[in-house]
């Protein structure tokens, strides 16, 4: 009800309007804006103030409350698949064997003990235990603190601020959480790990608000390098499997430089010793005898043509799984038709030859290099099936697979041609959800059209020019 003049009732837009809130004098808002900066320094510091010692051996750490706030929220929200754990460390220790490759240029004593840069994977179904071990090149005990028991250098606060405010998924490479997916499928973690510069040390953890860090009692083991033992999850348990481990390296770390290698079983049937060892005693007992009647060598005879007992054995040995080399890093000069041609039918799994390929590096706003294919024969059902056509294209950072279930980066009547595409500039930790927002993949996807509108006219003239010769 609007007021009138003289009335003692005000409008009600008046009567209900929100008051302002009275402005504090300058020293109370110094006053506020000290404790404020105070509260996000103190949200900042991972570490407690002073390590308590939690035996003569260990040093216990705490973590703030927002730091095992932000872990789950890392854990559970930031991978939309399990499986993407054993890439993430596969990664962190590749890039431990570049830096110890890098570092032994100028100081050529941090591969004496051990010259061979690789990685091993082994697991214990008993155990219910995953152990990734590498020979980069570790981690002082400063190192374990400081890499492993914080989330964020530049602090949390800083962290969650920077990713809410801006958007840019670049920043979670930065702050280096690829770590903490293995809290995915297990409930401990326990890193040992060896520096050139320093003891062998032990570093504990349950994802809860603390972590130990302890010298290695049983002293340099390692040599040099790390070695992370994942205590698996009750539904984790598919992680202890040799077929499935191979699968997933195969899938994403398969590119990756340094060899890597999975402790496999086989089980198979061979003679039985002991049996093989008592039939010979009772072939001497017969040859010791003077004289044997007919029947008695006859079932003699028939006992030796008795095939021999089996028992089963089981042989573990290492074996390589990342065999094919990455060819579109290299200069396509380097590379032979028959390279193009075996690596299209790797991983692609297609048995017939390709039809054509174009190998390129793209360079400007953008960097990424790849190869794309035609393949030799038209896919089935691609006419009938066209809207639920997948797009064959794989999508790497850095060697590592990101995803091969992407139909973002070319449209939908394109998505016969095969490919990989590899590039630096998008950030590595990130699920595929997240990774279809990036504003570089737009700038990727016209530049692979392009190329592939160029590759498929040049074909074109290709097949002209030939029925030109024929007329």
């Amino acid at each position: 009800r609007s007021g009138t003049p003289g009335s003692s009732h005000r409008p009600l837009a008046r009567r209900f309007a929100p008051r302002p809130t009275p402005a504090l004098p300058a020293p109370a808002r110094m006053r506020v804006l000290r404790r404020a900066a105070v509260a996000a320094a103190a949200a900042a510091v991972v570490l407690g103030a002073s390590p308590a010692a939690a035996s003569e051996a260990a040093e216990q750490y705490e973590f703030q409350t927002e730091v095992s706030r932000l872990m789950d929220i890392i854990i559970n929200s930031l991978y939309s698949k399990k499986e993407v754990f054993l890439r993430e460390v596969i990664s962190n220790s590749a890039d431990a064997l570049d830096k110890a490759r890098y570092l032994s240029i100028e100081n050529p004593a941090i591969l004496e003990e051990n010259p061979e840069l690789e990685m091993r994977i082994s697991f214990d179904e008993a155990e219910r235990t995953l152990t990734i071990r590498d020979t980069g090149i570790g981690m002082t005990k400063q190192d374990l603190v400081q890499n492993l028991g914080t989330v964020a250098k530049s602090g949390t606060t800083q962290f969650v601020e920077s990713v809410a405010s801006s958007g840019d998924l670049s920043l979670i490479g930065q702050f280096g959480v690829g770590f903490y997916s293995v809290y995915l499928v297990s409930d401990k973690v326990q890193v040992t790990s060896k520096h050139h510069d320093d003891d062998q040390y032990i570093w504990t953890s349950t994802a809860d608000s603390t972590f130990t860090v302890s010298k290695d009692e049983q002293g340099n083991t390692l040599g040099r390098g790390t070695e992370i033992k994942l205590f698996l999850k009750e539904d984790a348990l598919e992680y202890a499997n040799q077929d499935r481990l191979e699968g997933l390296v195969k899938r994403y770390s398969e590119f990756i430089s340094f060899p890597i290698y999975l402790h496999k079983s086989k089980t198979e049937m061979v003679d039985d010793d002991e049996a093989d060892g008592a039939e010979a005693d009772d072939e001497e007992e017969d040859d010791e005898e003077d004289d044997e009647e007919e029947d008695d060598e006859l079932s003699t005879e028939d006992a030796d043509d008795e095939p021999a007992k089996q028992k089963e054995v089981t042989s573990w040995k290492w074996e390589r799984v990342n065999n094919q080399p990455a060819i579109w890093s290299r200069a396509k000069e380097d590379v032979s038709k028959d390279e193009y041609i075996e690596f299209y039918k790797s991983f692609s799994k297609d048995f017939s030859d390709p039809l054509t390929w174009t190998h390129f590096r793209a360079e400007g706003e953008v960097e990424f290099k790849s190869i794309l294919y035609i393949p030799g024969k038209a896919p089935f059902g691609m006419y009938e099936n066209y809207y639920n056509t997948k797009a064959a294209l794989k999508l790497y950072v850095r060697k590592v697979l990101i995803t091969d279930e992407f139909d973002e980066l070319i449209p939908k009547y394109l998505n016969f041609i095969k490919g990989v595409v590899d590039s630096d500039d998008l950030p590595l930790n990130v699920s595929r959800e997240m990774l279809q927002q990036h504003k570089i993949l737009k700038v990727m996807g016209k530049k692979l059209v392009r190329k592939i509108l160029e590759m498929l006219r040049k074909l074109s003239e290709a097949e002209q020019a030939k029925k030109k010769k024929k007329s």
